[in-house]
């Protein structure tokens, strides 16, 4: 009898397998990344992280120095901001964009994606090394993305005027729910990423920290310079950026 699949083909042989098209193995082991980053954690440290008592007094600390900076602080450092050289702010206002978290995640997110699109043709070790890498590379996805993602929601949810609505005079200028982006002030977006990838790359190349800590500050101090935001909404930025990042690399 023919075998079936082909005539003349000798009894027992296996058919030829069919190729995987890269766009198919790519949606497989994203899935299957996915699929690894929620499941449930293989090891159980006897402490948490952190208590709830911990917890709520870094949570009630953490308040008390923003609304104190709120009072204090936002107002004078604006008015500052806004009397420095021109050429300062200028400066300033050309690098203040490399904040935004676009400028990591879609390299990342490429690298990821091509990564996950190469055919298995690789050694079993080489196919270890390659998974290795894509781990990192998701975890620095993961710990820009979803700090980002946190704060681009909940500023627009809090509704503080940027310092230009009021000149910088009130600090206390609340919309809640209003949707605008100048009442999108508090936390800072760029601070956010900023300190999210200082964490996030200093977890993986810490002789890379110092580079990162100077980008972080710099990018900080332009959102005050250019009256895009107040020093709390930086310092707020910053602090969820930080700890968000160190929440992903946790997990």
């Amino acid at each position: 009898m023919t075998a079936i699949g082909g005539a003349g083909r000798e009894p027992g042989a296996m058919a030829p397998v069919a190729p995987i098209p890269p766009w198919r193995r790519c949606i497989a082991n994203v899935a299957t990344a996915l699929a690894i980053l929620v499941r449930p954690p293989r090891i159980h440290p006897r402490l948490p992280w952190v208590s709830l008592r911990q917890l709520a007094v870094a949570t009630a600390i953490t308040v008390v120095v923003l609304v104190l900076g709120m009072a204090f602080i936002d107002t004078p450092l604006s008015h500052a901001a806004q009397r420095l050289p021109r050429w300062v702010i200028s400066f300033f206002n050309n690098i203040t964009d490399y904040g935004k978290s676009g400028w990591f995640l879609w390299p990342i997110g490429i690298v990821f994606l091509l990564l996950a699109a190469l055919p298995p043709v690789l050694p079993r070790f080489a196919q270890g090394v390659l998974a290795a890498i894509m781990v990192r590379v998701g975890f620095l996805f993961t710990a820009i993305a979803l700090p980002g993602l946190f704060v681009t929601t909940v500023k627009r949810m809090i509704g503080r005027a940027r310092p230009p609505v009021t000149g910088g005079s009130n600090p206390f200028d609340f919309m809640p729910f209003i949707w605008r982006a100048d009442f999108a002030s508090f936390p800072s977006g760029h601070s956010t990423t900023a300190f999210s990838v200082l964490v996030a790359f200093g977890t993986l190349w810490p002789r890379t920290r110092t580079i990162a800590l100077v980008y972080a500050l710099t990018i900080a101090a332009s959102r005050i310079i250019v009256t895009a935001h107040y020093p709390t909404d930086v310092l707020a930025g910053a602090i969820v950026g930080t700890v968000g990042a160190l929440m992903v690399r946790r997990w």
